[in-house]
């Protein structure tokens, strides 16, 4: 028998690693070009009118990359760096060229509690400092938790701000109790103030930001660009991130519905579905750990206009879905093996731009 255990453990670890394997096939009809180099990691960027980028490194720095020059941007307020937390998202406002307005997510310390939460700011730039910064929320209490921190942000074509805050780890407390913040789907002005037709605007006690609930770790947001959907992922648990369509009040079911289990193996919930609770447009088993999110919205990369751009931080590739008929009926590897897929964004040229950690921003060509 002794002689046999090398063998047996052999084929468990075989077949474990078969079932922890990505099966979605590589597409060979892409390649990229560096265009800033020597990031760690690229939380969030995005485009100035000038074409210029800013670029979030979620240990705390604010990059202006222009004419091939990385400059430091200061101004930052002081950023809790922890574990998935620091400096995350960033976006410009829908009339930025008007306004001048600068979008920050971050994780902050100040407030109730040891440790810190997702914070939403915005701020102008002046030469190489922000200026007029001005916090428009920030999740309560803190936590010392170093996970789930969220958070995307985005403007949808009314020009109401989303924002996404994760469990922070405290998942059978937080994303099911609307007078808590964390694990929720928020809106507000562009100004901080509350939207009057917020859902949870005339309950008692609610946080009267929050849009939609019951979620785990949004780390994607992006803007359906026909029907003008907030769509986000989700982090789940071993198995289980989801696509989700976001609706005003509804609840998406964390924790208390999943197709995951415990990164152990254990069951936390025995249903993935319950009356009152949405389903997931899409589900991964296995999880690819999903992070950034766009739809490609450009004439640039031919019969792929339309499709959705999801990063895999586990699998470290781009993954393309091509959607018909409102499903997901394709999923194939793009820049597979390059790095953590942190970021997406498309450009005002049309081109797709990518985030990977480690490496720095591409740009992604269809050969």
């Amino acid at each position: 028998m002794m002689r046999f255990k090398p063998l047996i453990l052999a084929l468990i670890l075989i077949s474990t690693i078969a079932c922890a394997q990505d099966k979605n096939p590589k597409n060979n009809e892409n390649s990229h070009k560096v265009v800033v180099s020597d990031l760690t990691i690229p939380w969030g960027f995005t485009f100035l009118p000038d074409g210029s980028m800013l670029i979030n490194e979620r240990a705390g720095q604010l990059v202006h990359f222009k004419n091939g020059e990385k400059i430091e941007i200061s101004g930052l307020p002081d950023i809790y760096v922890r574990g998935q937390g620091g400096l995350m998202d960033i976006i410009l406002h829908p009339y930025y060229k008007n306004n001048g307005w600068i979008y920050f997510s971050y994780a902050s310390s100040i407030g109730k509690g040891n440790g810190g939460n997702t914070t939403i700011a915005r701020a102008k730039l002046s030469n190489k400092t922000l200026i007029n910064f001005e916090v428009l929320y920030k999740a309560e209490p803190n936590s010392s938790a170093g996970q789930h921190f969220g958070s995307r942000l985005i403007f949808d074509s009314e020009g109401y701000l989303y924002f996404t805050i994760g469990d922070r780890g405290n998942r059978d407390v937080n994303p099911q109790d609307i007078t808590r913040d964390c694990g929720k789907v928020y809106r507000i002005n562009d100004n901080g103030s509350i939207p009057i037709d917020n859902p949870f605007i005339n309950s008692y006690n609610a946080k009267k930001a929050i849009y939609s609930y019951g979620h785990r770790n949004p780390q994607g947001m992006t803007l359906h660009p026909e029907t003008k959907k907030i769509w986000t992922h989700e982090h789940g648990p071993k198995g289980g991130d989801e696509i989700n369509i976001i609706n005003k009040g509804k609840n998406y079911g964390w924790p208390l519905i999943s197709y995951g289990v415990n990164y152990s193996g254990t069951k936390f919930t025995d249903i993935t579905e319950k009356e009152g609770m949405e389903q997931p447009f899409h589900y991964w088993d296995p999880s690819i750990a999903p992070s950034g999110m766009a739809f490609i919205n450009s004439d640039k990369y031919g019969n792929w206009n339309g499709n959705l751009l999801i990063g895999s931080l586990k699998f470290q590739y781009l993954n393309m879905c091509t959607l018909k008929n409102g499903k997901i009926i394709k999923e194939e590897r793009l820049l597979d093996g390059l790095g953590r897929i942190r970021s997406i964004e498309q450009g005002p040229d049309g081109y797709i731009y990518v985030g990977i950690e480690n490496l720095g921003i591409v740009k992604l060509l269809r050969e």
